[in-house]
């Protein structure tokens, strides 16, 4: 068995060890051979997760294959079929297992590696991330430029624990560019913004990925099929943006 890397700069993967002298994993029905896939994440960092993605899929939303929560000594395992992957370690302060990774939390470059049916060891630097372009509300310097209003359900209800997610293009396709804290009991949110501009907003209760059956899930419009734009002048707080969000069938 052999391994192919791709090493990021900042060499985030700093060794790789050869197979063991163990038996292949055994197959899976239906999911080819397997291969073991195990390591330490450094330095050594209890609790992280290390996230597996099939190549093309969307690095940012849910993986493939994730494995337990590191232990003290930062190891990790999993079993994965033969193919071609990316991986990236994470571990989020608050403790959550999605979400944007923000400044103060620990993550990997990504890591690509193809498994050929066998065991292999990986050892991963995850570093603590210095920034986010994606600020939340509470991170973000209170400026004079923002919006608010609040999150609620198809009953008019506040909805507590959803995010707004802020978009500069009408596709809303690409990943936000800043994203609200939790809303509390109260469905309200606040997001600061670096200047004033055009807008288009999304509510949710996950992050990451496509919304998927049973989230909760809507965009600011205004009785439209599109999503409708915000306009933001600079200086100004824009208030009374509402959004109503209902569970994705």
């Amino acid at each position: 068995m052999r391994m192919r890397f791709l090493l990021p700069l900042g060499l985030s993967l700093l060794a790789v060890v050869g197979c063991s002298e163990r038996e292949p994993a055994a197959t899976s029905a239906g999911e080819g051979r397997m291969g073991q896939v195990s390591g330490q994440i450094l330095a050594p960092l209890e609790g992280a997760t290390l996230y597996v993605y099939k190549q093309g899929m969307d690095l940012y939303g849910p993986a493939f294959a994730q494995s337990r929560v590191s232990g003290a000594d930062g190891a990790f395992d999993l079993q994965l079929p033969e193919g071609d992957y990316i991986a990236v370690a994470r571990k989020r302060q608050n403790g959550d297992t999605s979400g944007p990774v923000l400044a103060g939390d620990n993550k990997s470059e990504m890591l690509s590696f193809t498994v050929g049916g066998a065991d292999q060891s990986l050892t991963v630097l995850a570093p603590v991330k210095a920034g986010d372009e994606r600020r939340l509300t509470d991170q973000a310097a209170a400026t004079e430029t923002g919006l608010s209003g609040t999150v609620s359900d198809a009953d008019g209800n506040p909805v507590e624990g959803a995010r707004v997610h802020v978009y500069d293009h009408v596709q809303m396709s690409e990943r936000p560019k800043f994203v609200s804290e939790k809303t509390g009991p109260d469905g309200r949110f606040l997001v600061y913004l670096p200047e004033g501009g055009t807008y288009y907003l999304a509510a949710r209760d996950k992050f990451g990925g496509p919304p998927k059956l049973g989230d909760l899930y809507g965009r600011y419009d205004q009785g439209t099929i599109e999503p409708s734009a915000v306009v933001v002048r600079t200086k100004e707080i824009l208030q009374g943006v509402d959004i109503t969000v209902t569970k994705v069938w």
